[in-house]
């Protein structure tokens, strides 16, 4: 008899945590078959099945099961599921089903499809059994999904070369420890971007312009992301200093930013980061505390490196793949 631990179960009793996952468009195709005899299906076509039309009973009880799946399959996240249809396609000997589920969430949608399209086989399977002892049900698998990081492919010509910049007068001054310009660094390496260069500067203008110059058009960086000095203290400057630096702004990264904040943090609207592009290198300015940096990288990554990619003449994909 094999035994698992408390311990061991214990570490497995949990829904997975998708709180730090931002919301997109999901979508999922599924299909299931289920094989009959042709009399079977003659009589299906016609009517004539004791149990009536299993077709329309099928098709409602495969949209009931794609809005309750997170009831029927224990570790599946409860969904705002935005569409759901189930179709049908009759052949010789066959049924073959076809479900799709649409949401705007954090996470995907592919096991609503797949349960869907499972109910909507064993409904018909149900209705025919009294008559065809040979009914299986086969084939129940996934065709297609959308959504979600997996879909933004990593175009870039090359290896993605970055910058930290961590604006501090305390961490400077080496009064307090540099965690947030840390976390930053392990996180850009996460998705394969390199860090060469790492500095803690002051909170001062001049110097925050300077050195943002010099990765740009020295170093020639990709990308450049500073910490720190995007509030409304008195020595927060990082947003001044960083539009002495663009050439050309990219509002929707840091409405982006502050539209994930404010789901977690009333006070991301505080924020005043800015975003844009200088020459071939991407600026973006996120907060200075630990908390928030973990939240930008979520909400931005991987789309900044589609955004490098567009800088380096890639182009938009017109549909994920």
């Amino acid at each position: 008899m094999f035994l698992v631990s408390n311990r061991m179960l214990n570490r497995r009793r949990n829904v997975r945590d998708i709180s730090h996952k931002p919301s997109s468009l999901r979508t999922a195709l599924a299909t299931a078959s289920i094989s009959m005899s042709a009399e079977t299906v003659k009589s299906l076509k016609t009517g004539a099945l004791p149990k009536g039309d299993p077709l329309p009973v099928a098709k409602v009880a495969a949209i009931q099961a794609a809005k309750n799946t997170s009831a029927i399959i224990p570790y599946c996240h409860p969904l705002p599921i935005e569409f759901a249809d189930c179709r049908f396609d009759i052949l010789e000997t066959k049924v073959r089903v076809t479900t799709e589920v649409k949401a705007i969430y954090k996470t995907g949608v592919e096991m609503e499809a797949l349960t869907a399209a499972a109910v909507a086989a064993l409904t018909i399977y149900d209705m025919v059994k009294m008559v065809d002892e040979s009914a299986e049900i086969s084939d129940v698998r996934l065709l297609r999904k959308t959504g979600g990081k997996s879909d933004f492919a990593r175009q870039s010509a090359g290896a993605i070369r970055s910058a930290v910049l961590v604006l501090s007068d305390s961490r400077s001054a080496g009064k307090k420890r540099d965690r947030s310009g840390t976390l930053l660094c392990e996180r850009l390496k996460e998705f394969g971007v390199s860090v060469e260069a790492f500095q803690v500067i002051p909170d001062e203008e001049n110097m925050i312009v300077d050195t943002l110059r010099h990765y740009a058009d020295e170093l020639k960086v990709d990308l450049v992301l500073t910490t720190g000095g995007t509030g409304l203290g008195p020595r927060d400057h990082t947003p001044e200093a960083v539009g002495q630096v663009l050439e050309r702004e990219v509002p929707g990264i840091n409405e982006a930013l502050r539209m994930y904040g404010l789901n977690r943090n009333p006070f991301s609207m505080l924020s005043r980061g800015k975003a844009g592009t200088r020459g071939k290198t991407l600026i973006v300015c996120l907060p200075g505390s630990v908390g928030g940096v973990g939240d930008a990288v979520n909400a931005l990554m991987p789309a900044l490196l589609h955004a490098i990619a567009m800088m380096r003449g890639g182009e938009h994909d017109e549909e994920p793949t």
